[in-house]
Order: C-alpha cells, then structure tokens, then sequence
C-alpha cells in the first residue's frame, strides 16, 4: 500500500471496482462483441462502478518520457477526473480537498517506490455570495474576478523497503490554472497556463490544471458493436474532452538509482480520506490498460487496493491471458500459444535490452528507460515501429497504446504480424512543445456567436446587440432571432445583470 501522512498509513480499505475487460477502441477494431454493454471503457476513463461516482479520484492515464526539450529531465504527467465537459459549471472541475494525489517511482526494480511525491489541494473563496466562479474577465491567476481558486502543495517523501527515510515540503501554495469557463471570462488561457508552470526545489517544474484529454480512441464499441457497422470506427470519442492534470518534470538524476541504472518504473495513486481521518487507496494506475485487458473481473477491485510488490499473484493473467481467446473465438484470428511470456515482459518486467531493470521483480508499472534520448520525429507504435523512445519504454502523449497494445496481445512480437487499430491514430489537438506539454483545455462556451455580434465585442455589448429591435441591425434573421429568445433570453440578461450589479456592491463591503 502507499505510505499516508496519517496514522492509518497501510491500511486497506475499500478499492475501486473495476468492471471492463477491454481496452475499448482497440477491442472495437479487432470486433470483439462478447461483451456486456458499459462493461468496459478505455484506461481508467470511468472503468468502474465506484470510482465513476467519485471522478474527482480517478485517475485516468500516466505519461512518462524524456522531455524531448530538456532532455536531461523527465516529465510525468497523470490526469485525473474523466469526461469533463467544458461547459459543466457554475461549480467546474476542482481537485479533490481530502485526497493525496501520489506519484510512485521505483528506481532499483523491486516492485516497491523508492521516491513518492503527493500533491495535497486546498480550495479558496474570495466570495462565498455569488455563485460565479469567475465575476469579471480573468486575466491572471491572482486575478480579483477569479473568485474559486485552488493552490497545492508538494512533498517529497524517501522510502527504503517502504520504510519512511525522509520527507520535504518542495512546493507551497502553488496556483492550479482554472478550469477554461470560456473566452468571455477567459480571453487569454494560455496566459494563465504559462502562470501555471513553477520551478520548485531542486530544479523541478510543476504544474496542475485544466488540460485537453491527451487520449485518443473510439469508445462507441458500447452501441453494440459500432451498431453493427465496422465502417463507422475512427471517431475519437473524447475529442472535447478536458481533464485534470498534474505535471512533474524533474532532473532525471534525481530519480534514477544511478548512471549505471538509468531504468525507472513509474505508477500513480489515489488516496481518499475516510471519516476516521485515514487515507484509503481507491485508484491506482501504471501502464494503460493493464487491469482493463489483462485481469479478470474477479481480480480488478483486488488489484486496485494491492500494491506492484505483490503482483506475482497476477501472473497467470498475463500468460494465459482471455482476451485472445475472445477474438479467435469471434474472428478466427489464431490466439497465440501460451504461456505468452512476452507479455510478461512487455505488462510486468519490461522489455529486456530495452527498459527492463537488472533482478527485476515482476510488477505492474509504467517502465521507462530514461538514457534513451527522446527523437525528433516520434512515431506512435513506438517501439513496434522502431522508435525506442516510446510506448512500452515509457509513455509519450502522441503513443498510440490502444493500437500498439492490440497488436502486441495479438503476438507481434512473437511473429505474429497484424495491423489491428481503432482508426484513431493521433489527437484532435497538438500538443505543446514545452512543459507542460499537454494541449490548452477546450473552452466551455464555445460555438457559434449569436447574429450581430463578433468575436471582438465585449460580452455586454453583444448581450445588448442581441436583443435590439429588427430595424436596429436591418434583418429578418435578427427579427427571427428576438422572437424565438426573447421570453428566455430577456429573463436571462436580467438575471445576469441583476447578479452583476448586486456582487458589484457586493465586493465594496468588508466581508
């Protein structure tokens, strides 16, 4: 279990039931139709009864890379809360209060973190009258008008044999960058994304917020099997999607155990206080996909509140793995011979020669090699297509897992060529190529202007010009306008500028 700040540290509670045997999109492709509808998702995007109801805990994907413009640095990213749709205020997208959000590195190989850092939120309040998370137009994190903000803090904690050595604070009160309400509010976000980014102790950067989810697939295999139609795969399903994201990069000498062995394993937690003030684990994740394809269901909430130093109890799931089996069954795509060793290497040991640490005990981590330096034309089969950089040796925004991960269930590296996919081969949005690297969040009111107004009209006055009579702006279409809102839309104005008014007199008193 993962060390907790409390005295109920190792205990276990409750996991995570995780229900999805399936990496979504990829299984889609390869016709998979066995399948329960919503018993599967992709990663950890709402994979399982308990933890769906709790988004603000689950974690959803881990990166790991070289930072290909610092490539003396590694950068880990870990996103959490799934689905978030853009425009789902008043109250937006908060990291949780009562959560430790913890990354996991294990530096030697022994299945057990050497290094912990936990990122612990606190939320602030300048006006607990006005339900607005933003009063004005923001244009800085330190802005007035921004009325919910969140800061963190980080602490670096040292283990040996998950025994406590040491613990520091290398971060206090940093500011997370807010969710994107939209252009109105918001005009310049990517302003506040660059006021986001902090170098701490030690030379490491930080960052925490609102992002663009960097994961890309088609999840409509729940309608059925695509409605029936294999033709119609290729859409990525959370194009429009955001995420919180929690970014670390950090001189890569200060994780690995030494030059010698540069080779890391990397996982995330989630860990929930109950109501007795102990921390309880309730997500866990490493590689994508692992508990989703390689588990069965009767294993998955057991996985979740287990710890990697115990994953041998896992291994036959790795080397007489279903879901082969699911597919030949189906499609008559011959299942590889068993026990499938080369998925031990890819899911719980690492590649050998490539990202697998010397007297490596088995575990269900995301590996990373971080002496192979990051190239400048990344392909996103990584290393099926030769490129050592990426997926399985670690985890860059552009892999394509669902692909590379198919494709490797299916035997490619026994020999057994295919080109299995979900048509989904890169993101809707570029990514940055700087820190924190994943693409600026999509704005929650967004679409298109309403008639007579433009982009550079400031939003009174384009709530004002929506509103004057047909003769005003000369058109039918302005007349059609009025009449179909002017029941809802004048109520709307008044409210919105009754509460404008009001929190204006609002904020001139002490409070």
């Amino acid at each position: 279990m993962t060390p907790n700040s409390r005295s109920g540290a190792g205990r276990k509670g409750l996991a995570t039931l995780v229900c999805g045997a399936l990496a979504a999109g990829g299984l889609a492709a390869a016709g998979v139709a066995a399948l329960e509808p919503g018993a599967a998702s992709a990663s950890s995007h709402r994979e399982a009864p308990l933890i769906s109801g709790t988004p603000q805990y689950d974690n959803t994907d881990v990166y790991a890379f070289v930072s290909p413009d610092k490539p003396d640095t590694t950068t880990i990213v870990a996103n959490w809360i799934p689905f978030e749709e853009p425009a789902g205020g008043p109250n937006f997208f908060p990291f949780a209060e009562d959560a430790q959000y913890d990354l996991h590195i294990d530096n030697n190989g022994d299945a057990q973190g050497e290094l912990l850092y936990r990122f612990t939120f606190d939320t602030h309040v300048k006006n607990k009258k006005t339900f607005l998370y933003n009063t004005g137009p923001v244009e800085s994190l330190d802005d007035p008008d921004l009325n919910v903000t969140q800061t963190y803090d980080i602490e670096l904690i040292k283990l040996k044999k998950q025994k406590l050595v040491s613990k520091t604070k290398i971060a206090n009160d940093v500011p997370v960058a807010p969710s994107n309400v939209g252009k109105a509010s918001m005009p310049d976000y990517a302003k506040l994304r660059e006021q986001a980014v902090h170098e701490v102790h030690g030379g490491t950067t930080t960052f925490a917020g609102q992002a663009d989810d960097p994961f890309f697939l088609d999840l409509r295999v729940f309608d059925l099997l695509y409605g029936g139609n294999l033709s119609e795969v290729g859409n990525d399903t959370l194009k429009g999607y955001n995420v919180n994201s929690i970014a670390l990069q950090v001189p890569t000498h200060m994780i690995t155990e030494s030059a010698d062995q540069p080779i890391v394993g990397i996982w995330s937690t989630t860990q929930r206080q109950n109501a007795k003030g102990y921390y309880e684990q309730v997500s866990r994740l490493g590689s994508p996909l692992v508990n989703e394809v390689v588990n069965p269901i009767k294993d998955k909430d057991k996985f979740n509140a287990s710890a990697p130093w115990d994953d041998a109890q896992f291994l036959k799931n790795v080397t007489n793995p279903e879901l082969p089996k699911l597919i030949e069954g189906i499609y008559k795509i011959p299942a590889p011979d068993e026990p499938r060793n080369d998925l031990v290497d890819v899911f719980l040991k690492g590649v050998k020669g490539l990202n697998q640490p010397p007297h490596v005990r088995p575990a269900e981590e995301l590996r990373l090699n971080t002496s192979i330096k990051p190239t400048d034309k990344p392909k996103r089969l990584g290393v099926l297509d030769g490129d050592n950089a990426g997926f399985p040796n670690g985890r860059r925004l552009s892999d394509d897992v669902i692909d590379a991960s198919l494709q490797v269930v299916e035997g490619e590296l026994l020999g057994a060529k295919n080109d299995l996919g979900d048509a989904v081969d890169k993101n809707d949005k570029d990514f940055e190529k700087a820190f924190p690297y994943v693409a600026l969040p999509t704005e929650g009111s967004r679409g298109p202007l309403a008639k007579g107004t433009d982009g550079g009209t400031d939003v009174r006055s384009q709530l004002g010009d929506a509103l004057q009579p047909a003769g005003a702006s000369g058109g039918t279409d302005n007349m059609a306008l009025i009449a179909g809102s002017a029941g809802a839309g004048a109520l709307g104005i008044l409210l919105i500028g009754g509460a404008l008014m009001w929190w204006r007199r609002m904020r001139d008193r002490a409070y």
